[in-house]
């Protein structure tokens, strides 16, 4: 499962991993200071911005030449460019500092970091387990010349797997992303799979765009997405060369978080 759905809403798992995370620090925190009356409930928020803020900045430093030429995607953090370690040790040394200023604030704050790392940690590796033993599906789709293919024709080579929309803002704008990666990485088998929408509406919006993908693939009904399930759009798979699952990725990619994620690929792809 790639999202959770809140009603209308469709989170991130990542994401509702890290807001329960939280949640628990802030409930450690408050019990084991409740006696002092030290709650450090703003502490703890203060230090998931400056985790986030230098998630980022790492994520940028070690990608700036893909900013060059946009420098404003710096601050778009739509494409989930986040390198989590750096933001994770800064916030505990912050924490550790903020608690020995405060005697009082050192226990509940204490805590609360302790059991929120644990507890994101520990989830955020189950989640990697539960997605590196999945596999891509056995499905059959049409190209987008009607002809019947199967997904498991394409293992063999790393694959990147696409799931879009042409309603789909955040699809429209990483669409030539991902087509310049197709040209760029021919090593690696990237699929685009729309999901719901039939051959005219697709082929005009390729023509209209100028987007000369290959491997474009009609899921009428949404299977695909329902089955890895993610009710988010666009939703974008990593699978190995024998068809495993090594990553995902909700929501817009930019040259920078797909860059990354195609190392990512390359690494864990490595015999």
């Amino acid at each position: 499962m790639l999202t959770i759905n809140l009603g209308p809403l469709a989170l991130a798992v990542p994401h509702v991993l890290m807001l329960v995370s939280l949640f628990i620090a802030m409930l450690t925190g408050w019990w084991v200071g409740r006696r002092s009356e030290r709650n450090p409930e703003q502490q703890l928020f203060r230090l998931l911005l400056v985790a986030l803020l230098v998630a980022r900045l790492a994520f940028v430093l070690v990608y700036v030449e893909h900013f060059r030429d946009e420098p404003w995607r710096v601050i778009d953090i739509r494409d989930g460019g986040f390198i989590a370690w750096p933001g994770l040790v800064v916030a505990v040394l912050l924490g550790s500092l903020l608690a020995w200023r405060d005697s009082g604030l050192r226990r509940p704050l204490g805590a609360a970091v302790l059991v929120g790392v644990l507890s994101w940690g520990f989830g955020t590796f189950a989640l990697h387990a539960f997605e590196q033993g999945t596999r891509l599906p056995e499905m059959g789709l049409r190209d987008n010349q009607g002809k019947p293919v199967a997904l498991q024709d394409y293992v063999g080579k790393p694959l990147v797997v696409n799931l879009w929309a042409t309603w789909c803002p955040p699809c429209r704008r990483e669409m030539p992303v991902l087509a310049q990666a197709q040209q760029d990485n021919t090593d690696v088998t990237f699929l685009f799979v729309n999901q719901g929408e039939g051959e005219r509406l697709i082929a005009d919006f390729l023509d209209g765009e100028g987007l000369g993908l290959e491997n474009v693939l009609l899921d009428t009904g949404g299977r695909l997405g329902q089955h890895v399930g993610s009710a988010s759009l666009p939703t974008t798979l990593f699978y190995d060369a024998e068809g495993r699952q090594v990553g995902s990725h909700l929501g817009e990619l930019s040259r920078a978080s797909l860059a990354r994620a195609l190392e990512q690929l390359e690494v864990k792809t490595q015999p």
